[in-house]
């Protein structure tokens, strides 16, 4: 649908995602293929799943192995990871042998699996990963800028990062130190420089100093 509600591709897929840079997947009998802006089909329904464009390359599987393919749909690197992530900032999560590292664009392991999960994207040059029972921040060579120490860790975005310690949220600058504690029982990513956040039944939206820019008057 556009902004006004009304259609623009009319309902006819099992499964939809939505656009990036331009393509969407979608199924058709249990295949996954690309369609245009029009709702054209551009990249056939050849896959066994899909995901969108991010940089270019969008994760595509074949015989439950992943790899990339381009605008064209023709592999740039091969089916061969048990699991996949967009690209983001030139790296992509992979999954090997039940661990997690990192690819570049031509598929070479630039950051080795040895992690048990991370949070897939790249944002500000880090990424959360997690190791054992905690959650830390690496850098694109795999170094940890942020040691692992905290139950949840999101992606950083406007400069912070919403992190959850001791039951509760708060958020940390690139160099781990608290810019706002711990208190809220609900918080998500910064936007715009705001972000959402419930603390007890108070809810609404705060600034990069944690100050109430915005909340329910009821």
């Amino acid at each position: 649908i556009d902004k006004t509600g009304k259609y623009v591709i009319n309902p006819q897929f099992p499964w939809a995602l939505p656009f990036s840079e331009g393509l969407a997947p979608i199924e058709i009998k249990g295949k996954f293929g690309y369609i245009d802006k029009t709702g054209k089909i551009v990249i056939k329904a050849d896959f066994d799943s899909a995901f969108s464009f991010s940089e270019g390359l969008a994760p595509a599987e074949i015989d439950e192995k992943w790899g990339y393919i381009d605008r064209t749909g023709k592999f740039v690197v091969d089916p061969q990871f048990l699991w996949t992530f967009p690209f983001s900032e030139g790296m992509a999560r992979i999954e090997v042998g039940g661990k997690y590292g990192y690819i570049d664009k031509t598929g070479k392991i630039v950051i080795k699996p040895q992690f048990d999960w991370t949070l897939g994207v790249f944002s500000d040059v880090q990424a959360s990963i997690w190791l054992g029972t905690r959650y830390g921040y690496i850098d694109k060579k795999g170094r940890y800028v942020i040691d692992p120490r905290f139950a949840l860790a999101g992606a950083f975005s406007n400069g912070l990062a919403c992190v959850k310690i001791d039951g509760k949220y708060g958020y940390i600058d690139k160099e781990g130190k608290y810019v706002i504690s711990p208190q809220f029982v609900y918080a998500f990513r910064f936007s715009r420089g705001l972000a959402s956040v419930e603390l007890g039944d108070k809810r609404g939206y705060i600034d990069k100093q944690g100050k109430y820019i915005w909340e329910p008057t009821d």
